[in-house]
């Protein structure tokens, strides 16, 4: 993608900028009640029924994490308490950024406004961002838009806020499956893939890939 100087950076933030920790929750709580191999099955299992939960309808984000955790209890035939759900999503807030988001994110920050959009009640996510270390012009969530992200309307919702157009934005994310197929789907042309290890490279949805986020300064020219 040639340099681009957009009107916004919009970002996923947890995986993305936060570092994203259900799987290390998971493991904490149902560690000593499966081995390695049980437990690596439960933590994939965990990620697949949290993205089903929220391709429907929206609810609160405490009940996608309930009834994911209870959902992968039962496939695993592991005994499901609602506590520890409780405790999972209770963590949420505590989390913080990746070690190269502050000063990445300065650095853009002082010429382009930053956006969030993230699958987030609005209780957890002012915590999270705090800890980011940049100002932020807008954050959107999904308890806002009453949509989680890999629908639409969640993205439609931001572009809508900010008055702008999808050619106009840069939206960046380590996620092709919650972000970047749906910025392709919605003509958002200027995509920046950051490859934590999430997921592999998918060179059909256009984009540049950056290693962290010290590498986007020089996707817009900075």
């Amino acid at each position: 993608m040639p340099q681009f100087r957009p009107k916004f950076i919009t970002f996923d933030c947890y995986g993305t900028l936060t570092n994203f920790q259900m799987a290390e929750a998971a493991r904490e709580i149902f560690g000593a009640v499966l081995d390695e191999a049980r437990m690596a099955g439960f933590v994939r299992d965990f990620a697949a029924y949290r993205l089903d939960e929220i391709l429907g309808d929206w609810k609160p984000y405490a009940e996608v994490v309930h009834n994911a955790v209870e959902r992968t209890c039962r496939r695993n035939g592991v005994a499901f308490d609602p506590a520890d759900a409780r405790r999972i999503y209770e963590r949420v807030p505590s989390w913080g950024p990746h070690p190269d988001v502050p000063a990445g994110l300065a650095k853009v920050a002082r010429e382009i406004p930053l956006v969030i959009l993230s699958n987030a009640m609005d209780e957890q996510i002012a915590s999270n961002v705090d800890k980011l270390g940049a100002p932020f012009h807008a954050v959107f969530t999904a308890e806002q838009a009453r949509s989680y992200k890999p629908r639409m309307r969640g993205f439609e919702y931001m572009l809508d806020r900010l008055g702008a157009r999808p050619e106009e934005i840069l939206h960046v994310s380590s996620s092709f499956r919650y972000d970047l197929m749906t910025a392709h789907d919605l003509g958002i042309r200027n995509k920046v893939w950051v490859n934590r290890g999430h997921e592999p490279a998918n060179p059909y949805y256009g984009y540049t890939e950056i290693r962290d986020i010290s590498g986007l300064a020089g996707v817009v020219g900075l």
